[in-house]
């Protein structure tokens, strides 16, 4: 698998960031994509070993658009110049909460997990009421080796815990969060043999699997706004 056309093509995408160029090279797109869908389909499979609820879609459910939507930003550049996947069992969703790739030249690649829910009020509220209630199975799970090893919870916070929170409680602090999200950062060289890849974001992944357990019980019933 061609992981260097990949990241070679997306490099070419950010130092040409038109709709001019990226018409004029929808064949290097469409290849450069292929070998992404591929090592999304790898991917799939080996978290599937362990959680075997992400086997149910084909890559192309699971990966985003390239085009960004730029009515409400400052950068006005058409193109997000990264290739983008979400694997759960629900697709793309942000919950139930998934197994987030992207891979972005310049040491900008990422394997991901958890809630970004910021747009979410009744997500975060979910997840505050359920560290709440169980806070000593959050505290177990964040302060396994195996975790701390790779990861540190991150997320957009408030200053104070929320009314209607004990102030007080031994998680105050991941009360005060809005989303609780992981990131483990990937270099480009740990891309170029995709199979030693592969093997290292499932580990990874499988590392990670207790915490999106836990969201994905504190977000059970939690139901996608209606646009």
């Amino acid at each position: 698998m061609d992981m260097e056309m990949i990241l070679s093509y997306l490099a070419d995408l950010s130092a040409n960031n038109n709709r001019e160029w990226y018409h004029a090279h929808k064949a290097d797109y469409r290849a450069a994509n292929a070998r992404f869908e591929e090592l999304i389909q790898g991917l799939m499979f080996r978290i599937g070993e362990f959680d075997s609820g992400v086997l149910g879609r084909g890559p192309g459910e699971l990966t985003f658009k390239l085009a960004r939507d730029t009515r409400f930003s400052h950068d006005k550049s058409p193109y997000n110049p990264a290739f983008r996947a979400h694997i759960s069992s629900m697709g793309k969703l942000p919950v139930p909460v998934g197994y987030y790739l992207m891979l972005k030249p310049g040491g900008q690649s990422f394997l991901g997990g958890g809630l970004f829910a910021d747009l979410f009020k009744d997500a975060t509220r979910m997840v505050r009421d359920y560290i709440a209630a169980h806070g000593d199975e959050w505290t177990a799970i964040i302060t396994a080796p195996s975790f701390r090893e790779c990861f540190t919870v991150g997320g957009t916070t408030l200053k104070k815990v929320p009314a209607g929170y004990d102030k007080d409680h031994p998680q105050a602090e991941y009360l005060k969060y809005k989303s609780w999200y992981l990131e483990y950062p990937v270099q480009d060289a740990e891309l170029m043999d995709s199979e030693a890849f592969l093997d290292k974001a499932a580990e990874v992944f499988c590392r990670m699997k207790p915490f999106n357990d836990y969201l994905n019980r504190a977000l059970a019933d939690f139901k996608m706004p209606e646009r």
